[in-house]
């Protein structure tokens, strides 16, 4: 078995263990924008999906700007310090997944293993999947353990576990 690095193998946990995130873009004015979105991983691409409605700003903005930012972060525990939650902020471009495709395939299959529920919506007309492929990350794992983390290391913690 592959031995894998401390800060990665808590990275990958962290993306397991959380569902949604804040999604930062652009809008028409340059103004930031910041939304929840729910996410899944495409391990064998080292990618997120994302599915939105044509109708939500953020994926206005995202069609405008691809280029954007999505904070995970750890929830928070009633009585526990806030300042050391583990949390990764990544630089991520938006993709579309043209329907058909055998990326729209792989998102929509990830997308629906973690949210079945979300089925019914999937057949919107104004509904799409978007691949956000990392760019780089920020990392912090705790109080005293934060890094940078450029994109190959990126897709390698989004990848299948060693």
């Amino acid at each position: 078995m592959a031995h894998e690095p401390r800060l990665t193998a808590a990275l990958r946990e962290l993306l397991a263990s959380q569902r949604v995130a804040a999604l930062g873009t652009l809008d028409e004015t340059g103004a930031p924008f910041v939304s929840m979105v729910p996410f899944a991983v495409l391990p064998l691409a080292g990618e997120l999906v994302i599915h939105v409605s044509g109708l939500a700003a953020h994926t206005r903005n995202l069609q405008r700007q691809p280029r954007a930012s999505l904070m995970v972060c750890q929830a928070e525990v009633a009585g526990e310090p806030v300042h050391a939650l583990p949390r990764v902020t990544l630089d991520v471009n938006a993709l579309p997944c043209e329907p058909g495709s055998a990326a729209h395939g792989a998102a929509r299959e990830a997308y629906l293993t973690r949210f079945p529920e979300a089925e019914p919506m999937t057949a919107l007309g104004d509904f799409r999947f978007l691949r956000l492929v990392p760019g780089g990350a920020r990392q912090v794992a705790g109080f005293g353990a934060a890094r940078s983390i450029d994109a190959d290391e990126l897709r390698q913690a989004l990848g299948p576990a060693p």
